[in-house]
């Protein structure tokens, strides 16, 4: 029984004996992890720390990018100001148009001989066009100009002829005081003075008549010279050298009624119809924003010039000219555009 007693006192555990330390304890062991990780971080500074350059280079960066954002910024602040206020009331679509649109053509019948314009060309008022045979009508002119040089040659010889007339009549009226003339004498003397006044007037006349004759003939060949009416930009073309061009319709299909079209691009505006029930919704002076179906993100500030004070019947719609406040090259005639009609 001693035996077991001992053995079993053997096995027993005694508590209050101290245990033994064995390895780091984890304060340790923590001060020892961070005490490390500092050692490799001033490592990895020392051995891979960027150089002057490139910390230069990731500055100059840094200063574009920020200066890059800053411009967005401002640019989407300044649209913000610049968009109207959510105050849409009316949309309606339409077709920019031009006030000034013209298919020139010539005032007299002729063969183009030259076309001195094309598509997409700009002109300015009075610029020459095309031109036309002007030998008929240069020859008219000449002829008119001879006629003047006569008719001034004829008063030249009435003149003449009247001043020895009038030399005539003192010589006879000085006889006939001395009575070595006759009163017969006397009198026909003073009817060839009158006749050659008269032809001189008549003569004198026409000169007046010929040199107006000058005038219209000069006009006429001025005709076969087609010159534009205003400033704008060619949009068609429609006549070459060897095509006959008339004012007017002269029959067949070889004859041309017009040189070219032109359009005033500072006369465009825009053109759209409004349903009826909403036209008192618009009025002139009224702000819109216009789209153009080809740009469909830019927006145009536009104004209303009036109301077109009659409806079409067979659409219910009312027409509402427009003005474009922005000129644009990208702005053409005939584009679709959609507009928005704010309240002011």
């Amino acid at each position: 029984m001693s035996d077991k007693s001992n053995l079993l006192n053997q096995l027993k555990i005694d508590r209050n004996q101290a245990p033994g330390k064995k390895g780091l304890s984890l304060p340790l062991l923590i001060t020892f992890i961070i005490i490390s990780a500092f050692a490799g971080g001033i490592a990895a500074l020392y051995f891979f720390a960027p150089s002057d350059a490139e910390i230069a280079d990731r500055a100059e960066a840094i200063v574009r990018e920020k200066t890059a954002l800053q411009t967005i910024l401002e640019a989407k602040s300044e649209h913000t100001q610049n968009t109207p206020a959510n105050t849409e009331i009316l949309n309606a679509s339409g077709y920019v148009t031009a006030r000034r649109m013209a298919t020139v053509s010539a005032e007299v019948m002729g063969l183009i001989t030259d076309v001195f314009v094309e598509e997409g060309m700009t002109v300015t008022e009075g610029q020459i066009l095309a031109q036309l045979d002007s030998a008929i009508a240069t020859s008219n002119l000449n002829y008119a100009e001879a006629q003047v040089k006569a008719s001034v040659s004829r008063i030249g010889s009435i003149k003449a002829n009247l001043a020895e007339a009038e030399r005539v009549l003192k010589r006879v009226s000085a006889l006939k005081t001395a009575d070595f003339s006759s009163e017969a004498s006397v009198t026909k003397a003073n009817a060839d003075v009158d006749m050659l006044k008269a032809n001189l007037k008549s003569a004198e006349a026409d000169v007046a008549v010929a040199r107006i004759e000058v005038q219209r003939q000069q006009e006429r060949l001025d005709d076969h010279t087609i010159k534009a009416p205003f400033a704008g930009v060619v949009t068609v073309k429609n006549a070459q050298p060897g095509e006959i061009v008339a004012p007017t319709s002269a029959g067949g299909g070889f004859t041309r009624t017009g040189i070219c079209t032109i359009v005033d691009m500072d006369s465009l505006e825009i053109e759209v119809d409004v349903n009826e029930a909403f036209i008192g919704r618009v009025f002139a002076g009224q702000r819109v924003q216009a789209s153009l179906d080809a740009y469909p993100e830019w927006k145009i500030p536009a104004s209303v010039i009036a109301v077109i004070p009659t409806a079409d019947r067979a659409k219910a719609t009312v027409k509402v000219r427009i003005a474009i406040e922005a000129k644009d090259t990208r702005i053409l005639p005939d584009m679709g555009i959609k507009v928005a009609f704010y309240k002011e």
